[in-house]
């Protein structure tokens, strides 16, 4: 095979909105950057956060500041967020934002001209900053515009499968994979690398995530010697579509709720009234009466409970099928046409109108959207350092999805696009401000890149009686939906772990045939095997975590563990197998603690009027 060679003082792998953030601060601080996607540009799964971007700006609510934004997301993660890493993000994320409004993004405005925000889940203030429910498209269309008029280099459909090591095996050197177009393997040198690849949604059968979804970079950096962290926590959006099945798991944005919008089960009532958690009785409204005043605008009163966090939220709808009264197709009714005028509906939503209308055959500013939990965001990833977002393998660097720590048990809606634009930045800016301090492109072996090349071929010399790629695929999607999904136990984690090792082991027997120019059957086998790995991790670390918090539901412990509330599983590999270890969970500065104190004493204070 003909290998193809680039050299960049930065790679980054992923073209979303972390890894073009990471490219943009990188190429600023004079660095030659190389950006690797495994689409087309502008596709990234990016725009498909359609809500908004979490930032205090202050233009809704003069009252938000970084503080309040920074409270709102440790009480959201239930205490296991990076407290370094909620102070950073809280404290830049609009700064962000109005790099985005200079570079040329059009946000919705208020009647002053300014960005205008909106409400969303378990933030205490109108926050949001966004274009319309198409703000994840706008940031991507900003972002791709920059990085084109700086000139940097974008390689696109070329998909990575290995990170390869220079003579010393202790730093990164390069990133190994092939063009999808002709199949052929290509090497990308680099002094530095970025991983920005995004999630593992793909590990589940219903999800709202593109098909670029499958675990890559966490799978890549775990297989040389980066840790993974917070794993065991998947967070099951509460609300995509249920039906046709075709489009099912779809993601319906948290800002119809945001808007307005009122969650009902079969009998018509709005039952997220019964499922307020005691640590925001007193901040929620226990009423429909005080919820609709909110709505109305009514700045003394309190937000509906449609708008707590998502873990809270996809259990109520998950509880209210099986009990008997969810909606024809298992899921809850979701109706804004009876709270908000058709005019307000197609103008604050317009992508939801399009989306219902055309693949549901539903007028959403006329009747309820049917709803269910769908598979749409990973806490957990790749452990990095809070400032630089390097992790402990010299040279590597990973921000956005990929990378955990954040958001602890459970994200808040809005700060996943503000974290890719906070840490994307801080990424590029360190690993760019590192790369040029480097005279030299540090060595590969050659035995390690003609094994990489010969790895791309082994689907091929294998048998077509070998395992398929996608009914393995299949396989796994079954077990992480039975065993590793929204409820768990300690017998079922321990089977589904069992026959997801058994799956691993099954992988060296996938087969391919035919070419490999787009050949999606021989891609598969290397997504598949990432998907496994980042399965692997999730299983294990939530086996460990014998307690129940944010988006990890332990029925046979069903409550939170003091002790396991104060720290965080470490997941690592090692000649193939999975360790798990702890860390104790770094104490916020002293300003930070006692603000995390008094607003938790102003909030059992609250709770007991």
């Amino acid at each position: 095979m003909t290998l193809q060679i680039y050299e960049h003082d930065v790679i980054i792998v992923g073209a979303g909105g972390a890894g073009l953030s990471a490219a943009i601060s990188a190429a600023e601080q004079g660095a030659d950057v190389g950006v690797v996607c495994k689409s087309l540009l502008g596709k990234a799964h990016t725009v498909m956060a359609e809500g908004g971007i979490a930032a205090s700006l202050g233009n809704m609510a003069p009252d938000d500041d970084w503080r309040s934004h920074f409270l709102d997301t440790m009480k959201g993660g239930w205490g296991l967020n990076d407290p370094k890493m909620a102070e950073i993000h809280a404290l830049e994320s609009p700064e962000r934002v109005l790099d985005l409004e200079r570079w040329g993004a059009v946000f919705d405005r208020t009647t002053d001209g300014k960005i205008s925000q909106r409400n969303f889940g378990g933030h205490r203030y109108t926050r949001l900053a966004h274009v319309g429910d198409r703000t994840g498209l706008e940031l991507i269309r900003t972002l791709q515009d920059k990085a084109v008029s700086l000139g940097i280099q974008v390689y696109m459909e070329y998909t990575i499968t290995e990170l390869l090591k220079d003579s010393t095996g202790k730093k990164l050197a390069g990133a190994f994979g092939y063009w999808r177009v002709t199949g052929l393997p290509v090497l990308f040198r680099a002094k530095k690398i970025i991983l920005a690849t995004g999630g593992s949604g793909m590990a589940y059968h219903v999800n709202s995530s593109s098909w670029e979804y499958t675990g890559d970079g966490p799978a890549m950096a775990l297989r040389v010697g980066a840790e993974l962290v917070d794993m065991a926590f998947v967070q099951f959006h509460p609300t995509g579509m249920v039906w046709p099945l075709s489009v099912k798991g779809t993601l319906v944005t948290e800002g119809v709720r945001g808007e307005g919008g009122v969650l009902k089960n079969s009998d018509g009532e709005r039952f997220m009234f019964n499922y307020i958690p005691d640590a925001y009785v007193g901040s929620i409204a226990d009423t429909e009466e005080e919820a609709n005043r909110w709505a109305d605008g009514d700045s003394s009163a309190r937000p509906p409970p449609e708008l707590l966090t998502r873990d809270v939220v996809a259990r109520a709808i998950l509880n209210e099928a099986s009990e008997g009264r969810g909606s024809e197709h298992g899921g809850a009714y979701l109706d804004i046409a009876s709270q908000r005028p058709t005019e307000f509906i197609l103008q604050k939503l317009p992508a939801m109108y399009h989306q219902f209308k055309e693949l549901a055959g539903i007028d959403i500013t006329k009747e309820p959207m049917e709803v269910a939990p769908t598979c749409h965001y990973m806490m957990g990833g790749i452990r990095v350092d809070p400032e630089t977002q390097e992790t402990c393998v010299p040279g590597l660097y990973a921000s956005g999805e990929a990378a955990g720590g954040l958001h602890g048990a459970n994200r808040l809606g809005g700060n996943s696009l503000s974290d890719l634009l906070v840490f994307g930045n801080r990424a590029g800016i360190h690993a760019g401000q590192s790369a040029q301090k480097m005279k030299n492109f540090p060595k590969i072996p050659e035995e390690n890149i003609e094994s990489a090349i010969d790895h791309l071929s082994f689907p091929f010399k294998n048998k077509s009686s070998g395992e398929h790629p996608f009914r393995l695929r299949d396989e796994l999607q079954t077990i992480m939906e039975e065993y590793v999904g929204i409820k768990r136990d300690e017998e079922g984690l321990e089977k589904g772990i069992e026959e997801l090792q058994q799956l691993r082991s099954r992988t060296s027997n996938l087969f391919a045939t035919g070419s490999q120019s787009y050949n999606a059957g021989w891609q598969t086998c290397f997504d598949l095997i990432n998907l496994i790995d980042v399965s692997l991790a999730i299983a294990h670390s939530a086996l460990e975590r014998k307690e129940s918090r944010g988006a990890h539901t332990r029925i046979d412990f069903p409550t939170p563990s003091d002790p396991l509330g104060k720290v965080k599983f470490i997941v690592s590999l090692s000649s193939g197998k999975f360790n798990i270890s702890s860390v104790s969970i770094p104490t916020p500065r002293k300003e930070l603690l006692a603000m995390i104190k008094k607003d938790q004493t102003k909030q059992k204070s609250s709770g007991k009027k």
